[in-house]
């Protein structure tokens, strides 16, 4: 490692592993100073939770590293160095700080209350650093809406109508690239999955989500669901599937981990409309990801009220912690073929379908009336696209003690008939009964 003499800005990536369109490099990069970059493997993010699974299982494990592999290719584009580790960031930045001459950090806006210990963590150690946090998650920018945070409507649809035609969606923002000046000797290497205590593995080849991590995949894929194949424009038909790569779009594992802005997905669509046609599949992509911002906000309105057991609504359910049952879901072994293809989808590819997510949650609460913090606990461990707010969000919203102003039960029988008629889903994932 070598010293800098002059000041220098440091930007600490978590999960906004991207250039384009990256608020937080966009903010460090204004007033001219030598840029470095720093990302670190946690390995409090590799640990046992409460409930017993490890926080991070091998399927996000592996996305995350090849996220990382291309946003430091992305970054060297730029001539700035990505220094990555696998200890905790309040070890490593705090040396970073003083070897280089760091006097201001950039980093994306958390409030969720893990990340911000992580961050006072690295505070406590540090002395006069300036401190920036930047909102960098959002299709519709905080400082731009027409109502105050602690007003977020408590219905979705109320939400969506206050925005969708009143916020206008900012424009991407585009990184400079820096003088070869600007680069350091970096030696640091990427961890391998062993590294982080998992066995290399091949993808399930009948994995519904066969795509790698980092920005220039989420591209890629853009390019193809919109312009090659354009399959955008019959989104809102497919979306409800739960075979193949192509019933959904799939950019939630690339939105989890910032390899790609909502902003930037907006901007294609409006492209898509302008040069091919405009319908409601072209919009339902769109409503999805206001969805998506719907739970950021009912997170910054409600704080850790979102990981408690009486959820948002204060509701004071009799639930279970049954570990039998706990455990056959999770192993595929209820009296419900449909729950049981799609927990082995996920535990076999780290993916299940938006139609399989909401019935084995609901299945979970609502049925077995089973701790619903279990289950996002374990939808955490193991889904590639692993989404803090949303998670939660969902789980609450299914379990009754969300933002569901109907509290609903899934019909697991009538949903597999209904999307699953064939059973070809059933089929490709559940093993033959032996006679």
């Amino acid at each position: 490692m070598q010293k800098t003499e002059n000041c220098s800005n440091l930007i600490w990536f978590r999960n906004d592993l991207r250039t384009i369109d990256n608020a937080v490099l966009f903010e460090a990069q204004k007033n001219g100073n030598p840029i470095i970059a720093v990302y670190c493997f946690n390995p409090n993010h590799f640990a046992i939770d409460k409930f017993g699974f490890k926080k991070t299982e091998k399927f996000r494990a592996k996305f995350l590293i090849e996220s990382v592999q291309d946003l430091r290719a992305q970054l060297n584009n730029l001539n700035i160095d990505l220094l990555v580790y696998h200890k905790e960031p309040e070890v490593i930045i705090p040396e970073l700080c003083k070897t280089y001459n760091i006097n201001s950090i950039f980093l994306k806006k958390e409030w969720t209350s893990e990340e911000l210990e992580t961050e006072n963590a690295v505070k406590s150690k540090l002395n006069s650093i300036n401190w920036h946090a930047v909102y960098n998650q959002f299709l519709y920018h905080p400082k731009d809406l027409n109502f105050k945070i602690e007003q977020t409507p408590q219905v979705f649809t109320n939400f969506r109508k206050k925005l969708e035609k009143n916020v206008a969606i900012r424009p991407e923002l585009q990184p400079k690239t820096y003088p070869e000046s600007n680069r350091i000797t970096d030696n640091t290497k990427i961890p391998t999955l062993n590294d982080l205590g998992f066995h290399e593995f091949e993808t399930n080849p009948h994995s519904a989500f066969p795509f790698k991590g980092g920005g220039t995949e989420a591209n890629k894929r853009l390019e193809d669901y919109f312009f090659n194949t354009k399959k955008l424009g019959f989104y809102k038909k497919t979306r409800n599937g739960l075979i193949g790569a192509d019933y959904s779009s799939k950019f939630s594992p690339w939105l989890a981990n910032g390899c790609i802005s909502t902003r930037t997905i907006y901007w294609q669509v409006k492209k898509f409309e302008k040069e091919f046609f405009k319908n409601q599949s072209t919009y339902w992509l769109i409503f999805e990801l206001i969805w998506r911002d719907y739970f950021k906000y009912v997170s910054l309105k409600h704080g850790n009220q979102i990981f408690k057991l009486e959820g948002i609504l204060n509701k004071d359910y009799d639930w279970s912690s049954n570990q039998t049952q706990i455990q056959d879901w999770i192993n595929g072994e209820t009296e419900s073929e449909f729950v049981n293809a799609n927990m082995i989808e996920l535990k076999e590819t780290g993916w299940m379908s938006n139609r399989g997510r909401q019935n084995v949650a609901s299945y979970f609460a609502k049925s077995l009336k089973l701790d619903w913090r279990i289950g996002a606990a374990y939808f955490e461990s193991l889904l590639v696209d692993y989404d803090v707010h949303s998670n939660y969000g969902n789980w609450m919203y299914v379990a009754g003690v969300g933002n569901d102003p109907r509290d609903r039960t899934f019909n697991v029988e009538l949903q597999a008939e209904r999307y699953d008629s064939n059973r070809k889903f059933r089929s490709l994932w559940l093993q033959p009964t032996l006679f």
